[in-house]
């Protein structure tokens, strides 16, 4: 492996273990280990754990934001089935791997927030972005006529909000019905078509 494929596989790796237990509970030897490359190899790449947990966040939103805008430019779709789209694709993710994972970001910002200044404002950084990414969305749909007058920035927030919590709220009960309702409600009054 060169060195851009090992420092890649380094942050996947780290990625699919932060995924599922954590920040605090995954050790670096883990993440070595699954890797395969010895343990030096990890500081050549990361300052510190903080340093890779930053690249695993990043790594993370570039590859959700992607996803976001696959689903909120898809111009053969109206802006609001955009979105209801990106949603139903997101709790059937959730479903499929059984409520127990969550959105890494949101779960990054329950652990790390309170903890680590440099994590917080890199998490804050990536749902402003999410955010401006389905405000954006709502403007087209104002625009064609789908909604009326709102405040598209604080629906957005509102989205996006409601919709983090929505997953935490499955993963505690280990049952998607928290997004359902969620996104069932949504589109029923704030999202309800004119």
């Amino acid at each position: 492996m060169d060195k851009k494929d090992t420092r890649t596989e380094i942050v996947r790796i780290g990625t699919e273990l932060i995924s599922r237990q954590g920040y605090n509970a995954t050790g670096i030897e883990a993440i070595l280990k699954e890797a395969a490359v010895p343990k030096g190899s990890f500081y050549h790449y990361f300052r510190s754990k903080e340093d890779f947990g930053l690249a695993v966040i990043d790594r993370f939103a570039e590859r959700f934001a992607q996803r976001l805008e696959t689903f909120l430019q898809d111009e053969e779709v109206t802006p609001l089935n955009r979105i209801r789209n990106f949603l139903e694709s997101g709790l059937t993710r959730v479903s499929q791997n059984s409520c127990t994972r969550g959105c890494l970001i949101g779960n990054l910002g329950q652990e790390m927030a309170d903890l680590n200044e440099r994590f917080r404002e890199r998490l804050d950084q990536v749902f402003s972005l999410w955010r401006a990414q389905f405000a954006a969305c709502l403007r087209k749909a104002q625009t064609r006529g789908e909604l009326g007058e709102m405040d598209v920035e604080a629906v957005a927030c509102f989205i996006l909000s409601g919709w983090e919590g929505a997953i935490l709220r499955a993963k505690v009960m280990k049952s998607p019905q928290p997004m359902r309702d969620f996104l069932d409600i949504l589109f029923a009054t704030t999202l309800r078509p004119r």
